[in-house]
């Protein structure tokens, strides 16, 4: 299944062009993976960006609280509330790094100082340089280069992709792919109307090395958050990408 992408209203977001052929996805390169279980730190990230991708700012206090207390760093909060806007737009990801200050004053009066992170150790290519890496990136999350109706009817809709999304902030190596796609499974599991998005992430989230285990834990730990819309969304998701695997 090959990742194509769409502009929505109100921001880019990734979609998925299945293919109806199984066996276009046979060469895809697929890391295996390291655990079976989530981490401390892991499980706060889908569930920031569920409630930020809703603009649910009570809950996402909650959640960033819980991502810091269990070794989230500033430098990652950050990164994951930047990643947001490419999924659901700069209004929800203004709004979130909004709450993330406020939290981490309100932490820094209460004594507590979060450990700041680290800035991204390489510079991003530009021209033709970043191109190449943002398409080579897209390859290895997609499984195969990206194609189709959408690319063909819009083919800028790529190049931006290329470039930006899987260019200027994947290159971003302050955050590692397995979290920006836990990232991108929270916030597209919240979102209504993006199911076909939703189920192209849960095949990419495995590729980056992220466990069938690890992600059903993503929809428990959404349905316990009280979010019972978006973890039926993304059982629903995993089971058909499952499903079509087999």
């Amino acid at each position: 299944m090959a990742v194509a992408c769409a502009l929505a209203a109100g921001g880019l977001i990734s979609s998925a062009q299945a293919n109806d052929n199984p066996t276009e996805s046979s060469n895809m390169t697929v890391s295996p993976p390291t655990s079976q279980t989530l981490t401390a730190r892991q499980q706060s990230i889908p569930l920031i960006t569920a409630a930020a991708a809703t603009g649910n700012l009570p809950q996402l206090d909650i959640a960033l609280n819980r991502g810091l207390d269990a070794g989230l760093t500033l430098s990652e909060a950050k990164e994951i509330l930047v990643q947001l806007y490419a999924y659901a737009g700069f209004p929800r990801s203004l709004n979130a790094l909004g709450e993330l200050m406020k939290v981490v004053e309100a932490r820094r009066q209460q004594g507590i100082e979060d450990a700041p992170g680290r800035e991204p150790t390489r510079a991003v290519p530009v021209g033709d340089a970043l191109l190449a890496v943002g398409t080579a990136n897209q390859t290895r999350i997609s499984g195969a280069p990206v194609k189709g109706p959408v690319m063909e009817f819009a083919p800028v809709i790529n190049q931006y992709l290329q470039t930006h999304l899987f260019g200027d902030i994947f290159e971003r190596d302050n955050l590692d792919w397995q979290s920006r796609e836990l990232a991108t499974v929270g916030a597209l599991a919240a979102m209504p109307g993006v199911e076909a998005q939703l189920r192209s992430h849960m095949a990419a989230s495995i590729r980056v090395g992220l466990s069938i285990a690890q992600l059903r834990q993503v929809v428990q730990l959404l349905e316990d958050a009280g979010e019972a819309a978006a973890a039926g969304r993304a059982r629903e998701a995993l089971d058909q990408h499952v499903a079509a695997s087999r």
